[in-house]
């Protein structure tokens, strides 16, 4: 039986009780932890609360290789650890399609995701939301511009878009570096962002959160990681409203 465990968003305490029980009563338990991190815990901490040793996978151990693990399933309780909802990530939906086909019996047990956090955080209507991109570090000269493509049709078609910003060992993606990626990015397509939202640390007790110009993100220190960016298209008047009670939107800042 291969379980895959949604870990929510920040630290230990977002595991859910049926999460918790499943962990505690494995046989191996694997984190994924490549797609998204919990920030605010660590894995030895994890190993520690859990009562459990913890085997952590690599890109290339899920995405090319995971036929260890997924063997082991076969006739053991494996649990598949994941940052966030492990079903949002179509490498986990990949992986659980491979599994069936090896015959491994599988099961979900859902977590707290940036996905409905940011709605929560920034107050925009969810069903208001796009394509969602992802913006890569560049690699040498190489910087795509898929994520400027995306923005501009979701704009195009008044829908938000949820901007995921790259995670690399021991380097995230900071809200800064975002906007100075793709403000070159969307003036060379030939349109222009008039608002970002900027949110840090989804799901602990003091998120960061401030909407704005490209220049109010960049003057704003939004803390540890992780981040996250959002380009809201035309503003609801509740919408509106509630970034300028929890986001600092339409302050002397913004004029």
């Amino acid at each position: 039986m291969l379980t895959f465990v949604g870990l929510g968003l920040y630290d230990l305490e977002d595991i859910s009780e049926k999460g918790l029980k499943a962990v505690r009563s494995a046989d191996l338990v694997c984190l994924e932890a490549y797609t998204s991190l919990l920030t605010g815990t660590s894995p030895e901490k994890m190993v520690s609360y859990y009562g459990k040793d913890i085997v952590i996978l690599k890109r290339e151990d899920v995405e090319q290789h995971p036929e260890k693990f997924l063997s082991e399933a076969l006739t053991k309780k494996v649990v598949f650890l994941t940052g966030g909802d492990p079903m949002v990530s179509t490498t986990h939906i990949d992986l659980r399609i491979r599994a069936a086909r090896m015959g491994v019996r599988t099961g979900i047990i859902h977590g707290s995701s940036i996905v409905s956090a940011v709605c929560g955080l920034s107050g925009l209507q969810n069903y208001r939301f796009g394509k969602s991109c992802s913006l890569p570090f560049p690699h040498g000269k190489w910087c795509p511009t898929t994520p400027a493509e995306v923005v501009r049709k979701n704009l195009a078609d008044n829908l938000h878009t949820i901007v995921y910003l790259d995670i690399q060992e021991n380097h995230y993606m900071t809200i800064s570096e975002a906007v100075n990626l793709l403000e070159p990015m969307v003036h060379g397509s030939g349109f222009n962002i008039p608002c970002y939202i900027g949110i840090a640390r989804a799901g602990s007790r003091e998120p960061g959160i401030r909407a704005g110009s490209a220049a109010v993100m960049l003057e704003t220190d939004f803390g540890g990681p992780l981040h996250i960016l959002v380009i809201p298209a035309e503003l609801h008047d509740m919408e509106r409203e509630y970034l300028e009670v929890f986001a600092g939107y339409g302050d002397q800042h913004h004029s």
